[in-house]
């Protein structure tokens, strides 16, 4: 994939910050008035980012903005924020290392705060980022959460512990990084665009609150009227961020936010309430083994690792959905499997975004039932990939998410579209037309058919070649036995689907298929040598003897016999293959190519393909087995369970080191399956 650094004639963004300042109102505080019980610092959001593409540090989100904050670094005690990283220039950028920061200056002496005197703490929760300093004289907290998918509100509670009266003149300041926000003023506003004139944004000042507006090409300061604070008095200053595009309301999003400005606590305690409540419903249904507090935090860590990721709908993006990880430059977009994993884990706690990540995909169905491999909001940044789909799970992920709210209408709108999709793969990756399917490419390229099978580097295709049956239908000349299992998994979705909403003659046909092709995987895939089942040539008649995780894919699917599926087991929890100390890897630890520190596909472990190793287990009734996996899959993982450290793209099977991206949706949404044993 390439990024191309060119101009969206066709794409604006009109982004507020709106600033207002309250004066005289003690406004109650919801941790006063309503106890936190939510897990706090489960991801570290620390380090003031030294450039526009610096990705050492991760950042907070909600609600779907194309946004997010961090806290400064150590170093750097700031009032202020670090961000905002914008997800809507380039491949995701900060703009600043803290846009909007606040400096206080004592009132006779003109002296300003110097915060090295103050001693200063940085909380995080699922719903707010909370940093508090104080010396012996004042005490300054900071909240910022999110009102809205385009709007942020940050709080500044400033209370005098000292036994005087203090005065302070309150300055709000801002510096650009220099390929992001060129400023300018006009008139009581600040105005914002970007170098690559894809977003333009406006500081907005609330009417009789400026005493003075300077600025520079890239920075900006924003005087406001003195406070005086009597002993033990608090008094707040309110700023919003917000950042909204096009298709949006920016009118209704100002008369909203101008709402919640005048009592932002009390939308700060209605996030706490919602995080509360959406985790605490989570708990109560986690597996039994895992209801001690630690295992608590990792739920909180799945969930707001999904969060950050979670995007509204935007550009060419007609549904919200979810990133494979907002920190990794090239992930900004929705790919296929990733996101009917995504819906599937989400269904537990939001049925309405795990619709919509289903919907984002399909939206992008060709006539002929193709599903696109991945999209994205603005495809002169990247475009959407045609070049190949990924595998079939569509019908796994609705019917998943039916059984979570029951709505038979999504049920109808869905099936035609998962038969259309499953029908393409017999039309078009059916090389020999006996009923097995391979891995291709639309456009007849190698590297763009093991893409297709989602294991992009895979030791299985290391000898693979290209078989064409037609101008544009190109196969792998290899029947994989995955790609099989999904296509008999979906074969029974459809069939539980189609009795659901009434299609009794389909009901039939997929139960027939399904045991023709069970009997079919049963027979060509299945070595009875080695217990393990393989990809075989196109004809059927020799295995590709790479033992890696598709191997366990039958029993996922409930498709191996008990004998062949007891086999299986006992390759898994082999020690010299499988088990390893972070089990179910993809591929043996006994092969020659394994690589398990920077492989990829060639030995790391995938918590995706982890997780359906434990369900296979399950399925057979081997409980045992599956809960000692998923034991040392979560405490055996570099930083999984330890506060502050992110979930990795994957992990060395071996070691447990985390590797690749950080902030990883599939992990954390397998991660949140295996708690609640689903």
């Amino acid at each position: 994939m390439s990024c191309k650094n060119m101009i969206n004639k066709n794409l604006f963004i009109y982004v507020c910050l709106a600033v207002s300042f309250f004066s005289c109102r003690n406004l109650p505080n919801p941790e006063d008035s309503f106890p936190i019980f939510l897990p706090s610092n489960i991801l570290d959001y620390r380090g003031t980012p030294s450039s526009p593409g610096d990705r050492s540090s991760l950042a907070f989100s909600d609600r779907g903005a194309w946004f997010a904050y961090g806290f400064s670094s150590a170093e750097e005690k700031t009032l202020g924020f670090s961000g905002p990283f914008l997800m809507t220039q380039g491949q995701g950028e900060w703009s600043s290392k803290a846009l909007s920061h606040l400096a206080l200056i004592y009132k006779g002496t003109q002296e300003e705060l110097d915060l090295e005197d103050f001693t200063s703490s940085q909380t995080s929760y699922n719903s707010h980022l909370k940093q508090v300093l104080e010396n012996e004289k004042l005490r300054i907290e900071q909240n910022l959460f999110f009102n809205s998918p385009h709007s942020a509100i940050i709080t500044t509670k400033i209370t005098n512990l000292s036994n005087k009266a203090i005065t302070l003149q309150p300055d709000w300041q801002g510096t650009a990084f220099s390929i992001g926000l060129q400023i300018t003023q006009e008139k009581n506003t600040i105005s914002l665009k970007t170098d690559r004139s894809t977003a333009k944004g406006i500081i907005q000042v609330f009417e009789g609150v400026i005493t003075n507006i300077s600025k520079t090409d890239s920075s900006y300061s924003i005087s406001l009227k003195d406070i005086k604070l009597e002993v033990d008095e608090t008094k707040t200053l309110t700023i919003a961020h917000t950042f909204i595009f096009p298709e949006y309301d920016a009118v209704l999003e100002q008369q909203e936010l101008e709402l919640s400005a005048k009592n932002p606590q009390r939308q700060l305690q209605k996030r706490i309430e919602e995080k509360t409540k959406q985790l605490s419903a989570l708990n109560n249904n986690l597996d039994t083994n895992w209801r001690d507090s630690t295992h608590k935090d990792l739920v909180a860590k799945t969930v707001l690792t999904l969060q950050n990721n979670t995007r509204i709908p935007a550009g060419e993006l007609k549904h919200a959905g979810i990133f494979p990880s907002y920190h990794y430059k090239w992930f900004l977009g929705f790919w296929a499997w990733d996101s009917w994993k995504h819906a599937v884990a989400v269904s537990h706690y939001n049925t309405v975004l795990a619709k919509s990540q289903i919907k984002a995909m399909y939206d992008f169905q060709l006539d002929n039932g193709f599903i696109v491999d991945c999209i994205y909001r603005d495809t002169t940044i990247e475009r959407h990939n045609y070049r190949n789909t990924k595998p079939p799970l569509s019908g796994w992920t609705v019917w998943k998410v039916y059984t979570q709210d029951g709505d038979v209408d999504f049920l109808r709108e869905m099936y035609p579209k998962i038969v259309k999709q499953h029908n393409w793969w017999y039309n078009f990756r059916d090389f020999d037309k006996d009923s097995l399917c391979e891995y291709g490419s639309t456009d007849g390229t190698l590297v763009a058919a093991k893409w297709e099978s989602g294991m992009d580097n895979a030791v299985r295709f290391d000898h693979s070649k290209m078989v064409k049956s037609s101008q544009k239908v190109f196969s792998l000349n290899q029947e994989s036995v995955d790609l099989n299992a999904y296509l008999y998994a979906e074969k029974i979705y459809l069939v539980k689907i189609a009795e659901v909403i009434a299609e009794n003659e389909d009901t039939e046909v997929y139960r027939a298929e399904a045991e023709d092709l069970k009997i079919k995987i049963q027979k060509q895939f299945y070595d009875e040598k080695s217990g393990w089942f393989y990809d075989t040539s196109i004809n059927g008649e020799s295995f590709i003897h790479v033992m890696g995780c598709e191997g366990w894919t039958p029993l996922w699917a409930n498709v191996a016999t008990d004998k062949q599926a007891e086999a299986v087991k006992n390759n898994m929890i082999n020690p010299n293959f499988f088990n390893t100390k972070v089990p179910f890897q993809t591929l043996s630890a006994s092969h020659p190519s394994f690589n398990p520190d920077r492989g990829y596909w060639r030995g790391p472990l995938w918590l995706d393909q982890a997780y359906f190793g434990v369900v296979g287990l399950h399925n057979y009734g081997y409980h045992e087995e599956a809960y000692k996996a998923t034991y040392k899959l979560i405490h055996n993982a570099e930083g999984v369970l330890d506060k502050g450290t992110s979930i990795r793209e994957n992990y060395q099977p071996i070691s447990g080191k985390g590797l690749e991206s950080e902030n990883f949706s599939w992990s954390a949404g397998h991660y949140l399956l295996l708690l609640l044993n689903e």
